[in-house]
């Protein structure tokens, strides 16, 4: 009798959403704990090989951080994302199949990332060929073909297998180079990778789709558990290969999404990822029609490396490891917010295309006249207060340093 009061009560509409809700939150707990314990082993044995995984260029226009630093750590995101789907999916099997197809298919970008990192010699041609490939599989595997768009001609295109399958590893491909773009200060892609995938989440259940939801939080713990070693500290980066693989991770998400629920709108995804996108068309254009230079050469230019050199104020003065590594993590947070700028309508507004190109336009020309502004050292007030003015370069010895009276 008792057993089938306890039956009773669990197969009630509030329980069985309870016990989904628990069960969705596992993946996310398995997948954190996971992710934190295996980014600090990939911490240890990438210091006992430093040689092979530290990133040793602190001089680069687009390195700003102040020692050598392994940057494999998307080693443990991928490991823990794995434990997640194969421990903490249990009650979801086609949340399981879905992950575990989806991580197969990246490998192609995942490896070609995790080369560069460690040989350093790949092009970023032949990464990208790399990305085309994980994304043409997981279209064929998974079903991530892009077939409306809610854009005149583009919905035309889609109509032919061969205009969707182009487009559908156009844009994946973007997503996933786009996320690397931005991983430049300790905190900035993991983060913005996170807040991406929460509002992916909340759509997914939102429409019902409980298996995109799944994973979606699945990513959110291994992006949080390997957070907490790289923000503030910088002990670990995420590497192409991290980035690359959490790019691609959310493009494919975001496509599932529309794919599965015709009510989600197919504007939905662009404006979920429009920072990094954003931010990856702007210096496509400023590098080969403003600077006439290639576009696969790196630049100190990019806005969370303006906002480094000239809102915060800080490329200049005291040059210690510790003081370097603060300002480095003091950039991200101004990025976190750009970001959320874009999810947030994303969010609110996922079935509604107009509303949601309403929002594009006004992310791109706020983004253009904040980047105006900033090349000229004209930042905004409210930017600036967080700020700090150029500090002195201590030339002093360095036992003097210490010494309060000196």
């Amino acid at each position: 009798m008792p057993t089938a009061i306890v039956r009773d009560r669990f197969q009630r509409p509030g329980a069985r959403r309870a016990v989904a809700t628990l069960a969705a939150v596992s993946a996310l707990l398995v997948a954190l704990l996971a992710s934190c314990g295996l980014t600090l082993g990939v911490i240890r044995w990438a210091n006992r090989h430093p040689t092979l995984t530290h990133d040793h260029d602190v001089l680069g226009p687009q390195k700003f951080h102040a020692r050598a630093v392994p940057r494999v750590g998307g080693l443990a995101v991928v490991g823990a994302l794995l434990l997640a789907m194969l421990a903490g999916m249990r009650g979801h099997a086609e949340a399981r199949t879905l992950g575990l197809v989806l991580v197969a298919c990246s490998l192609p970008v995942l490896g070609a990332g995790l080369v560069e990192d460690v040989t350093k010699q790949l092009s970023p041609r032949r990464r990208l060929l790399f990305g085309a490939l994980s994304a043409a599989l997981a279209a064929v595997f998974l079903g991530t073909n892009i077939t409306r768009t809610d854009l005149p001609g583009l919905d035309w295109v889609v109509t032919f297998t061969a205009g969707s399958m182009m487009l559908t590893v156009f844009t994946v491909t973007g997503v996933s180079n786009a996320i690397n773009i931005i991983d430049g200060f300790n905190g900035l892609a993991a983060m913005c990778v996170a807040i991406m995938l929460m509002g992916l989440a909340s759509v997914a259940f939102d429409v019902g789709d409980p298996a995109v939801g799944w994973l979606a939080l699945a990513g959110i713990g291994a992006v949080f558990g390997f957070f907490v070693w790289n923000f503030p500290a910088g002990l670990v980066f995420l590497g192409d290969g991290g980035a690359y693989f959490l790019g691609f991770y959310v493009a494919e998400l975001s496509l599932l999404l529309i794919a599965r629920n015709p009510e989600v709108s197919p504007l939905f995804p662009l404006l979920l990822c429009f920072y990094p996108i954003f931010e990856t068309l702007f210096s496509v254009y400023r590098r080969r029609v403003l600077h006439l230079r290639a576009v696969g050469m790196p630049d100190g230019v990019h806005l969370h490396s303006l906002i480094y050199r000239r809102v915060l104020r800080w490329a200049a003065g005291e040059r210690t490891a510790r003081e370097l590594t603060r300002r480095n993590s003091m950039t991200s947070p101004y990025l976190w917010v750009m970001c959320m700028f874009s999810v947030v309508p994303a969010v609110l507004f996922w079935d509604n295309s107009l509303w949601i190109g309403l929002f594009l336009a006004l992310f791109g020309l706020g983004y253009l006249a904040l980047y105006w502004r900033i090349v000229r050292f004209r930042a905004p007030r409210v930017l600036r207060l967080f700020g700090s003015r150029p500090m002195p370069l201590d030339t002093r010895p360095a036992d003097a340093r210490d010494n309060p009276e000196t």
